[in-house]
């Protein structure tokens, strides 16, 4: 977060001072509001903060603080209210509903809690799957996808269907999946909330090596302290709003 000591600065200095920085992620006075029937539920109040390219976050608090809604937002899966959502200088609101899907795919990945595998499909072509709706040739995809699945220990595995995999490997499968397009920001929403302790440090201890080897930012939404703390930076909420940022953390 940038700072206003010393003369409060105005969004549009904020947004110029971070597109010059290594920001890869900025948000700008975010706000979302949902209507539900007579209710309005104000869901994201006014968020700033800027994640760096190579940065790994995690995004914490307790439930219905606004996580994941914060997390579909700045992907581009939800539209906001008010403010700015810049990734890699793009701005996502000036963005029509195709240029958003095509930047989603080829610029990020996402790894959810339960995975969103094919039952029916092999590993691989769960991996390949995104490279094939892209238009890459199925031969090139495929090879791609194995060495997507060698970067997360499964190459061995690329023939298995999910049901034949154990929790940890089905969510490496979801990992490779989500970089096998080499995104620039991976997207995590509780990638370790279904699976035990053990196999969970196993699977962000991947993550992490990931992210260190490739230089590629992550975003993850936990609620486990143990995930939060292999994280660069721990971003902490609360009634939709960023109460701590992370950056003065010790």
């Amino acid at each position: 977060m940038i700072s206003t000591l010393g003369g409060r600065r105005s969004r549009q200095d904020e947004a110029s001072t971070l597109a010059e920085s290594e920001a890869i992620i900025q948000a700008i006075n975010v706000k979302k509001t949902y209507h539900t029937g007579k209710m309005e539920v104000l869901a994201l109040r006014g968020i700033d903060f800027t994640v760096n390219r190579g940065e790994m976050v995690a995004i914490m608090g307790p439930s219905g603080c606004g996580k994941t809604t914060l997390l579909n937002c700045l992907s581009g899966l939800d539209t906001i209210n008010e403010g700015q959502i810049l990734i890699a200088g793009a701005d996502l609101s000036k963005m029509s509903d195709n240029a958003r899907t095509t930047f989603r795919a080829t610029e990020m990945g996402f790894v959810f809690q339960f995975y969103n595998l094919l039952p029916v499909l092999s590993a691989a072509e769960n991996v390949e799957l995104p490279l094939l709706v892209s238009g890459v040739k199925p031969k090139a995809a495929r090879a791609t996808a194995i060495k997507a699945l060698a970067q997360v220990g499964l190459e061995n595995w690329a023939s298995q269907k999910p049901a034949e995999l154990s929790g940890g490997q089905r969510q490496r499968v979801t990992i490779a999946r989500a970089l096998v397009n080499n995104p620039s920001i991976v997207w995590a929403d509780e990638p370790t909330g279904d699976l035990d302790s053990e196999t969970a440090d196993d699977v962000m201890r991947v993550m992490r090596d990931l992210n260190q080897t490739n230089n590629q930012s992550f975003v993850v939404v936990t609620h486990d302290p143990r995930i939060g703390a292999m994280c660069d930076r721990i971003i902490r909420m609360q009634d939709g709003r960023i109460i701590d940022d992370g950056l003065n953390a010790s």
